[in-house]
């Protein structure tokens, strides 16, 4: 049995979600190791596109013209799709790619969206990017950790685990049955999934309430498929989306949920299901990708225990109505990963990791309701039908599908973090600097950041003894006369600030709170 015994931080699981916290981690000066029994990155079908949340945050680490990429791509598949089977852009052209999105397969339309609302302010050039698939991004990722000198261990399964006061004992098995390892580390987060054996491994209530759908996901070869209509549309079985992309199909039958989730699906299979939904004698050739889901709400009663750690589907799962799952999972990394570097550089103390779950918690709360709340009006049943209708008139207005939009675009998230100031717990805005800088090009290092706007002498003498944790930048914002200065986390949101005009302007207990104590304190 082979030992290691240097590192300070194992991930379980080379998802998005393990990938940018490892990411982060190695940013903030951890040795870490990401253990992935797959070989290379799962190409199923899961994941259309990211929220702009999402799209902020990585945005922060300067990785907006990858995504730009992958967007783009995307959208030429898009576009093609519309061309050939009506939908969007089938007798226009096809709009600019701004992400609208869903409600239970009601779809929204982005020229209803109210682009002033206060809460889409600042948030950079991210309308540019939404149609960002899980496997090209979990690639993108994968490249940034690599960048970053992050270990990914491939083929290797975790089995087991022993914690004690100092850290943690981790049991790995190669999936081609050399010789078993042992890893030894601080710390063991688990972004192993839905059913992950780290969550179940260290105790972990899962507590939620039990599926009623089987869906089917897949990219299939298949004809008889004109009748079809593009986009989501609501049947007397169930739900059915076709496209965007060609050969996408996904079915919803409130059926209960799947006997067997671990079997390939078989063409068969998925061709019941499309013909029992649709009413459409459509005939499956052949299926490339494939996926069964459930509605399925489960979140962890904590996301730490001990020296365990859990994000992602390890901590919260739900239906993929809305495409709230991915989402969630790298805010999750984004909040878990400079904390948890600060703890394991003796910079911070442990206690800093309670506000994990207590920040994040509450957002991964609100997404199971938003999805149940998607299943409740999906049911191919007489209420949730007349409700369904109410819900699509709503939809149809400018307010209402701009406050849907904004709840699913995670703009309307904040922290409840001590101080008064509006945008104190909020995502901070990206602001354009005097050097025509914006506040996202000086987060690119995973440090904090303190923002002398008002060349305040005593503002910057507040961060010595914070050298390599938190940096500062005096300059000025001509778009924004009335800030005086900011202190950003790490993870983009906002941990004090002060206006021109306020007696707040002192951030000494926010560097405390989130940075420990000064070095030389």
């Amino acid at each position: 049995m082979d030992t290691d015994t240097n590192y300070d931080v194992v991930v379980a699981g080379a998802g998005p979600v393990g990938l940018l916290l490892a990411a982060e981690l190695s940013l903030g000066g951890a040795r870490v190791l990401v253990v992935e029994r797959l070989a290379e990155v799962n190409e199923t079908i899961k994941a259309g596109g990211i929220n702009s949340t999402t799209a902020v945050a990585l945005y922060r680490r300067g990785l907006l013209p990858a995504l730009t990429e992958v967007h783009e791509e995307a959208m030429n598949r898009f576009k093609e799709f519309t061309r050939q089977h009506g939908g969007p852009g089938h007798d226009n052209p096809v709009p600019p790619p701004k992400f609208a999105g869903h409600f239970s397969g009601i779809m929204l339309r982005a020229d209803l969206l109210d682009d002033s609302d206060p809460a889409f302010a600042d948030l950079g050039p991210v309308e540019r990017v939404g149609l960002v698939p899980q496997a090209p991004l979990e690639r993108l990722l994968g490249r940034h950790a690599d960048g970053l000198g992050v270990e990914v261990r491939r083929q290797v399964e975790l089995t087991g685990f022993d914690t004690d006061e100092g850290g943690v004992t981790v049991h790995l098995a190669p999936t081609d049955d050399s010789a078993p390892q042992t890893v030894r580390a601080g710390w063991l987060v688990g972004c192993d999934g839905g059913r992950s054996l780290v969550r179940k491994l260290a105790g972990i209530e899962f507590p939620g309430t039990a599926p009623e759908i089987t869906g089917y996901q897949a990219l299939a070869d298949m004809t008889g498929t004109e009748p079809l209509r593009g986009g989501w549309n609501t049947t007397d079985v169930g739900t059915y989306a076709y496209g965007p992309v060609p050969g996408r199909i996904l079915t919803v039958e409130f059926d209960g949920p799947p006997a067997d989730r671990e079997s390939p699906v078989t063409a068969e299979e998925l061709q019941a299901s499309v013909r029992r939904v649709t009413g459409v004698d459509v005939t499956v050739h052949k299926v490339h990708s494939s996926t069964r889901f459930t509605d399925n709400c489960r979140q962890a009663a904590t996301y730490h225990s001990g020296r365990v750690l859990l994000a992602g589907d390890a901590a919260h799962v739900h239906s993929p109505f809305g495409g709230q799952g991915l989402n969630l999972g790298i805010g999750d990394a984004m909040n878990l990963g400079w904390k948890l570097a600060l703890v394991v550089g003796d910079r911070a103390p442990v206690e800093l990791l309670d506000s994990y779950t207590a920040e994040r918690h509450p957002i991964g709360a609100w997404v199971l309701d938003w999805t149940r709340a998607q299943i409740a009006v999906m049911r191919p049943e007489p209420h949730s039908r007349a409700l369904r209708e109410v819900l699509t008139d709503l939809t149809r207005t400018v307010d209402g599908t701009t406050y849907l939009v904004k709840r699913i675009s995670g703009v309307w998230q904040q922290y409840d973090l001590p101080g008064d100031h509006p945008l104190t717990g909020r995502s901070a805005p990206d602001l354009e600097l005097a050097d025509a800088t914006h506040l996202a090009d000086h987060l690119h290092t995973g440090r904090a950041l303190l923002l002398d706007l008002a060349d305040d002498p005593k503002l910057r003498a507040r961060a010595e003894g914070y050298e390599g944790v938190v940096d500062v930048l005096t300059t000025t914002c001509p778009g924004r006369p009335e800030l005086a200065a900011l202190l950003v986390r790490p993870d983009g949101i906002t941990a004090w600030a002060a206006d021109a005009d306020s007696t707040e302007d002192d951030p000494t207990e926010a560097l405390r709170l989130w940075f420990g104590a000064p070095v030389g304190a």
